[in-house]
């Protein structure tokens, strides 16, 4: 499912990132939703720190490579974390949750 890049239930403007692999890689189609307190609202994107021209809508697909972050129009929404999306060739893949010592690991290895 989505993955958050922000701590569960924390009151800031988190970016949900879907497929939930690490790293994102644009040939999986990454979807990028932003949200503040669990809502989603008018949007504000950025990519590789510059206001970017993908205004208005909470989510989109990726179609280029770079570092993104958001900002919503909620009272209060401050940045989100930022993702980077390669368009590496060859990459290992990890989930993208929390792993843990003795956790089983599904690793994938794309080329």
């Amino acid at each position: 499912g989505w993955c958050p890049l922000s701590p569960t239930g924390a009151q800031t403007t988190q970016l949900l990132v879907e497929p939930p692999w690490r790293p994102a890689v644009l040939w999986d189609r990454v979807n990028l939703t932003c949200q503040y307190s669990g809502t989603t609202g008018a949007t504000t994107w950025y990519k590789d720190g510059q206001r970017w021209g993908q205004e208005g809508g909470s989510s989109f697909t990726v179609t280029e490579s770079g570092t993104y972050t958001c900002q919503t129009d909620r009272p209060g929404s401050g940045f989100s974390l930022s993702v980077n999306v390669s368009d590496d060739q060859v990459v290992l893949q990890v989930p993208a949750r929390a792993l843990l010592e003795g956790d089983t690991v599904t690793l994938r290895c794309r080329d």
